[in-house]
């Protein structure tokens, strides 16, 4: 089996072992023997081997890109320009992208290859991938589980060795999660710091492209080459670009904060606490200063989310119409029912419970009571969390509140799905850069997410602790 990171595989094909095509064709057959995981929606089986065969090319005439060799799958929420774009939704049946995201354009600026599309809740609204028309995701460790949400597809993708690397989205932690519950890498990174030009908006004041990889180095690239301003997107930030590049060995000491709410919360499972408390003291015993705190706005921290979450959807999901693209009714036979009819049966039931929601809490009756309100708590929150960042390194919390939990196991409880958000939630709130560390559970042998939250733009520091708590 080839070699999984970026840089194993390049130096592989630098030194004649193996070819962009060959590598195109070990995915391509990956992906065939695991169609059962439903991972993809859709592969680009010719145009990557053609792709391949061009930068194949471009290596021997020695103006490759800094992505050559690297095979990405993207979550089909992402923009690419004639091809499908659905968002695991219905009502977007039929609809060909008319551009390409900014993300994806510059990745494919440094000759990373696209193979396909990548499985997800509808409209990126989900924490178990079970949301999709196109049906759940399974998670390769074990099938009767699920890979966690929304972006499932890009998780199990590079969990199975079906890309180098995929692209997901993160509003809650539809990147962390899914990475935790997957064994993998998964950053999502400071709001801003990539284009979100080409993603189809979920809710716009939260909504971040992040990666899922098998190295943090192989992270910290993707996010070198994504990021910064462009003038497609106002909301892109405008602040210099760092070199992401990671030291191989690091001698800081950290100031460590970790959350007492948190690790004594009610839906914190005994196996993930266990794993927690072992990282709290591995880090400890190698000379860190870890320190419990409290954050008494924990309980807030899912309330506000859904209710700021809920709106944005709810204003962002209704371009979708019937009208102009995607899946229309054959009820048309006037105005009013073509909308009711299209959207009734275009949306599945998570997303149509959200706009609802989302429509009600916008309402005038209730804007004051319920959004302004989310909106002051907000800020709260964002303030305290920079208080604790101005005295602390990070912020470490588990990622997820239980392991991958099996399908269907959260259908009758709804609150248990959503509470799977609850450590997640605050760094998106914030703005803030976080990332899902990758563990097993010895015992039980399934995965385990430790999450270290760090100050805006302090991508590279969190990237290079992780790296180094992993280790420990």
């Amino acid at each position: 089996m080839p070699s999984k990171t970026i840089k194993e595989i390049q130096d592989s094909i630098l030194k004649g072992n193996a070819n962009c095509v060959e590598q195109v064709k070990h995915y391509l057959s990956s992906i065939n023997k695991q169609k059962h995981l439903n991972a993809f929606v859709e592969v680009f089986e010719e145009e990557a081997l053609h792709q391949a065969g061009l930068i194949d090319e471009k290596i021997k005439s020695g103006n490759a890109g800094k992505l050559a060799g690297v095979v990405v799958g993207i979550k089909d929420v992402l923009a690419y320009k004639n091809h499908k774009l659905t968002c695991g939704s219905k009502i977007l049946e039929g609809f060909n992208s008319l551009y390409t995201a900014t993300a994806v354009q510059r990745l494919i600026d440094e000759d990373a290859i696209i193979i396909g599309t990548l499985n997800c809740d509808e409209f990126a609204m989900g924490s178990s991938n079970e949301t999709s028309v196109y049906g759940p995701t399974l998670n390769a460790i074990d099938t009767e589980r699920v890979p966690g949400g929304s972006s499932g597809g890009s998780a199990v993708a590079v969990q199975a060795d079906m890309c180098t690397v995929a692209l997901g989205t993160d509003t809650g932690g539809s990147v962390r999660q899914p990475a935790a519950f997957c064994n993998v890498w998964g950053l999502k990174p400071t709001y801003s710091r990539i284009s979100r030009y080409g993603l189809a908006s979920y809710a716009s004041s939260f909504d971040c492209i992040g990666t899922f990889t098998n190295c943090p180095e192989d992270a910290a690239l993707l996010l070198e080459i994504m990021s910064g301003k462009d003038e497609k997107d106002s909301t892109s930030s405008s602040a210099p670009v760092n070199d992401y590049t990671l030291s191989e060995e690091s001698d800081q000491k950290y100031k460590v904060a970790y959350l007492s709410e948190a690790l004594h919360h009610e839906g914190l499972s005994p196996e993930v606490k266990e794993v927690f408390e072992e990282k709290i003291k591995n880090l400890k015993e190698a000379g860190h200063q870890v320190e419990e705190i409290n954050f008494e706005l924990l309980p807030y921290l899912l309330p506000t989310y859904y209710i700021l979450t809920t709106a944005e959807a709810s204003s962002n999901l209704s371009r979708y119409d019937g009208v102009r693209y995607g899946y229309r009714t054959e009820q048309d036979n006037n105005t009013e029912l073509l909308y009711k009819k299209s959207r009734t049966e275009g949306f599945g039931p998570e997303v149509q419970k959200r706009i609802i929601l989302g429509t009600f809490v916008l309402s005038a009756d209730y804007f004051d009571a319920y959004y302004v309100k989310a909106l002051k708590a907000r800020k709260l929150i964002r303030n305290k969390t920079l208080e604790i960042l101005n005295d602390y390194d990070f912020i470490m919390t588990p990622t997820a509140p239980t392991e991958p939990y099996k399908l269907g196991e959260h259908d009758k409880d709804q609150m248990a799905m959503y509470l799977g958000d609850v450590f997640t939630v605050q760094a998106s709130l914030c703005g803030l850069p976080s990332l899902n560390i990758p563990f097993l559970n010895k015992k039980s042998g399934y995965p385990v997410g430790v999450q270290i939250t760090g100050a805006p733009f302090k991508e590279q520091e969190i990237l290079q602790a992780g790296k180094f708590f992993k280790s420990l």
